[in-house]
């Protein structure tokens, strides 16, 4: 059996010591979609077994007083002894089946699926992209380009009717609703960016004053 091992980091191993679902499972994936594949299911039968064995006589040795510990520890070592080299071979025999599903780019060496190989150079699309769905794609670049190069003339043309030296305020000073610079607010109706006047002298009174700094009116 070859020591190569294969797919060193696109796998995930599903495999459990114990319980009923004690076995060895793996699932292997593209590179490129991330497809997954996943090997048949193998029961870990000596990890059953062992497992069957050190629950049932400890259940009857706790009936005479015995100590379990030991008993469990022993069915634990004789899953554990034969639980690695099992796993290998299963592990093994999953890559050569895996294989079957996979496919090695010639040129950046990742595993790929087989809609994600072109098999007549022998590289993966990432590597060699399909002809026709480039160059659609980039028609459609072309096309979103030239959109919106004509979307920013057409913004730019309105830009030149645009007041830049009226002041706006962003924040109503009187009840603080977004006024996304609006002439009034859309909360409280206030005429917005001109300086907020006293009721009493109708002086300016600074943003953020309390009391209006010429008669003393509270705002």
């Amino acid at each position: 059996m070859s020591s190569e091992i294969n797919f060193s980091s696109n796998y995930r191993d599903l495999c459990e010591q114990y319980g009923t679902g004690a076995g060895f499972q793996f699932e292997f994936y593209c590179y490129r979609c991330s497809d997954t594949w996943r090997s048949p299911f193998e029961r870990f039968t000596t990890g059953q077994v062992a497992g069957w064995l050190g629950k049932g006589v400890s259940a009857a040795w706790n009936l005479i007083g015995g100590n379990a510990n030991t008993i469990s520890n022993a069915a634990d070592g004789l899953a554990g002894q034969t639980w690695g080299t099992s796993r290998d071979a299963a592990f093994q025999r999953a890559i050569e089946n895996a294989q079957n599903h996979f496919n090695r780019c010639g040129r950046c060496t990742t595993y790929v699926c087989g809609r994600c190989f072109n098999a007549d150079q022998g590289l993966c699309f990432t590597c060699a992209p399909d002809t026709a769905a480039e160059a659609l794609a980039a028609q459609r670049r072309g096309l979103n380009d030239a959109v919106s190069e004509r979307a920013f003339k057409a913004g730019q043309a309105a830009g030149a009717e645009f007041d830049v030296n009226t002041p706006r305020q962003l924040v109503c000073p009187q009840c603080q609703t977004e006024t996304h610079g609006t002439p009034f607010c859309p909360g409280c109706g206030f005429r917005l960016a001109q300086p907020v006047q006293c009721t009493s002298c109708h002086k300016d009174v600074p943003e953020g004053s309390a009391f209006c700094p010429s008669c003393g009116t509270r705002r």
